[in-house]
């Protein structure tokens, strides 16, 4: 751990790029400040796009779909989904119509002073978001306590002997387990784990996105 906690500081160290890390880290805290159910809503929807997708086509369909996660309909979110080449088009479609009962997003997050049982209530709650998924949107609505584990970090932690294999699948309990891995890195390095992700990514992309 010592090796890759190294690593993570000679980036912070990097006055460029921890100046890029900054700015989604303010980016993240102001949409939290705003306490904006769409805005909120937006980012729940760009998560549950994500999931076995990529961040980039997320973010393109994000700022393509707008407003219409809200008012589209579900064959019409379907139908830009498939255009745009989303693999999974019909169940994310679904979804994103699905979790319009959810537009309350703020209150009910906010119901909550641990991220963690927040992220419970989200899987349960809000179809086709796990554990990543639930973890991603927290972090982009300015909640830095959970950690988000997508193939680049999971990565990056068996490169650096955290991890004896890359799972295939995470359990929750698998998930927590690694979760934990994480914040003692954190704790190392001084950053949450929401911000280390960000560190983290950028190893293995060469990019700091949402």
């Amino acid at each position: 751990m010592r090796v890759l906690a190294d690593k993570v500081e000679g980036l912070q160290n990097d006055h460029r790029l921890k100046a890029r890390v900054e700015a989604r880290v303010r980016e993240f805290s102001d949409r939290k400040l705003r306490k904006s159910d769409l805005e909120w809503f937006s980012e729940l929807c760009f998560c549950i796009l994500t999931a076995n997708s990529t961040a980039k086509l997320g973010i393109r369909l994000q700022e393509e779909i707008g407003s219409g996660f809200i008012d589209l309909s579900e064959r019409e979110v379907q139908s830009l989904l498939k255009r745009k080449g989303h693999r999974f088009h019909t169940k994310r479609a679904e979804y994103i119509c699905q979790a319009r009962k959810h537009i309350d997003i703020v209150a009910k997050v906010e119901a909550f002073a641990d991220e963690r049982e927040a992220r419970e209530m989200l899987v349960s709650e809000v179809m086709g978001l796990g554990y990543k998924e639930a973890s991603h949107f927290l972090r982009n609505t300015g909640h830095f306590n959970v950690a988000i584990l997508d193939r680049h970090i999971l990565n990056v932690l068996y490169e650096h002997g955290l991890l004896d294999a890359v799972p295939k699948t995470l359990t929750p309990r698998r998930y927590v387990e690694i979760e934990k891995q994480l914040e003692e890195l954190s704790g190392k390095v001084g950053v949450p784990l929401g911000i280390l992700d960000m560190y983290l990514w950028y190893m293995k992309t060469g990019e700091v996105l949402k």
